[in-house]
């Protein structure tokens, strides 16, 4: 069995994923239920919460491609930083998924600079909000200041509620600013 059954009753192949299986409603969902840190934080906190916060870094043309920066995780669960880098097969899963993303939501593959530079943000301010206090300096977060509002964590039905609300919003506002 090379699929997972998602939410809305979908049989997304991860080995040979189909745009057309991509669901923003299960994207929604599963985010929603994930805990970034593999569960390490203080308290819950999910992906679909850490999506909407790179989406408030980020330009107005840049949003729906914040939004959509984790959504691979909706189908092939999140991995910890320092094991992904070692799991090549996960990192070929992971693209092939992106790919089928970007096909589906009409993104380029490549996500934009204001993006990276948010997700990097977010980190530092989840690093303060909601990590334990630990003295040790992350590499990838030196010279990235956390953004000045603090973290108030949403439940799982509050970030799928919202998290869907807003990507269906930017779909939205993408669609009608195409068809201009």
């Amino acid at each position: 069995m090379n699929w997972i059954l998602t939410q809305t009753g979908k049989r997304f192949d991860l080995f040979e994923p189909d745009a057309d299986m991509i669901d923003p409603r299960d994207i929604a969902h599963s985010l929603a239920h994930l805990c970034r840190f593999n569960g390490h934080t203080r308290e819950f906190y999910s992906v679909a919460q850490h999506s909407c916060l790179v989406a408030d870094l980020v330009p107005t043309e840049h949003k729906l491609a914040a939004l959509l920066h984790d959504a691979t995780e909706a189908y092939i669960g999140d991995m910890v930083r320092p094991l992904k880098q070692w799991m090549h097969a996960y990192q070929d899963v992971e693209t092939w998924i992106w790919d089928r993303i970007c096909t589906r939501f009409s993104l380029d593959q490549d996500l934009p600079v204001s993006v990276t530079q948010a997700d990097l943000i977010a980190l530092a301010t989840e690093r303060r909000d909601l990590m334990p206090s630990d003295p040790a300096t992350w590499d990838c977060l030196v010279g990235i200041e956390p953004a000045p509002e603090r973290i108030r964590s949403w439940s799982p039905t509050e970030a799928r509620l919202t998290y869907h609300q807003r990507l269906m919003d930017q779909l939205a506002i993408e669609h009608r600013r195409k068809a201009a």
